[in-house]
């Protein structure tokens, strides 16, 4: 992945931030009352209260038999910020991913996205609530194409379903072209259409990667979790991840929480740094004042004896 293969910022706002009329016309053609399943992705992420954080964590803890891999951890991510989790191996950044995928139950605690406490929310309705997420080992469908992966991440903001599916009225069809002109549009941000087609085990990793965030993009999510995004690739790979990443933030009005072993691309791409240790948060603040805490630099060096 180069820098010079992401679409120019123009074009790419002309049609990502379309998005919103996108929505419109779905309201318009799917529905003749009620309201549509998702509203226009970089607006409708715009408009989280500033009063709340889109995120809150408040003591959460999450045990394995006798290992505490989550103890008390509280923090909160506002609206259009980049948070970036760090930590050594075995900290509890996965850990706390899954929770907050509902993948994992809590043992304490609480998690609120918008307000609202996830804590009873199933985990098939995460995505649609609005969570994305990409994973550390790769979550793709391997025998399916780049173009069917992305659309599988798009699943959640339809609307029609098995029995319309099958029958197939107009109104599918429409929905489905929709969700097409979405994912295109996706494809051609995150330079995948010369590989749109291609098995996705065909691909190398560092494309595979970029086509699972495209994925987790196609769910139009309001909170993106990206786990260990920059595990695998290169330097020059790793400064393209960097602007890319920002250019998510600012075009699609996506927030970030984003887990990550690189220093230098937490550091530079983050608005505020929470770092943990054997399960507990021991930092939490601006890149510059966590780089610099005593307890982050004893957990990634050790002390002298």
């Amino acid at each position: 992945m180069s820098a010079g293969e992401v679409s120019s910022p123009d074009q790419g706002d002309e049609k990502l931030r379309g998005y919103k009329n996108a929505a419109a016309e779905r309201e318009r053609a799917l529905s003749s009352g009620g309201q549509a399943a998702c509203a226009g992705f970089g607006e409708s992420n715009r408009r989280a209260s500033s009063e709340q954080p889109l995120l809150g964590i408040s003591g959460v803890s999450k045990r394995f038999g006798g290992i505490v891999a989550l103890d008390g951890i509280s923090f909160a991510v506002e609206p259009g910020q980049i948070c970036g989790l760090i930590g050594p191996n075995g900290s509890g950044k996965t850990t706390l991913f899954n929770c907050l995928s509902r993948l994992y139950q809590l043992d304490s605690g609480m998690i609120e996205f918008e307000g609202v406490s996830l804590l009873e929310t199933p985990r098939h309705r995460i995505a649609a609530l609005g969570i994305g997420r990409t994973f550390q080992n790769l979550g793709l469908f391997r025998t399916m194409s780049v173009l069917e992966n992305i659309l599988v991440g798009g699943h959640c903001r339809t609307r029609s379903g098995f029995f319309q599916n099958a029958v197939r009225p107009p109104r599918v069809a429409r929905e489905e072209q929709l969700l097409r002109e979405r994912v295109a549009d996706l494809v051609e941000f995150l330079a995948l259409g010369e590989v749109a087609n291609v098995t996705v085990r065909d691909l190398p990793f560092g494309t595979q990667k970029r086509v699972e965030l495209a994925r987790a993009l196609a769910s139009e999510p309001k909170l993106l979790l990206l786990d260990e995004p920059a595990a695998g690739l290169n330097h020059a790979e790793v400064d393209a991840l960097r602007a890319l990443i920002l250019e998510i933030r600012e075009r699609l009005g996506v927030t970030i929480l984003l887990v990550e072993h690189h220093m230098n691309l937490v550091m530079r791409v983050s608005d505020k740094v929470v770092a943990l240790n054997f399960g507990r948060k021991i930092a939490d603040g601006p890149p510059a004042k966590v780089q610099q805490d005593a307890e982050v630099i004893r957990a990634y060096l050790g002390s002298a004896q």
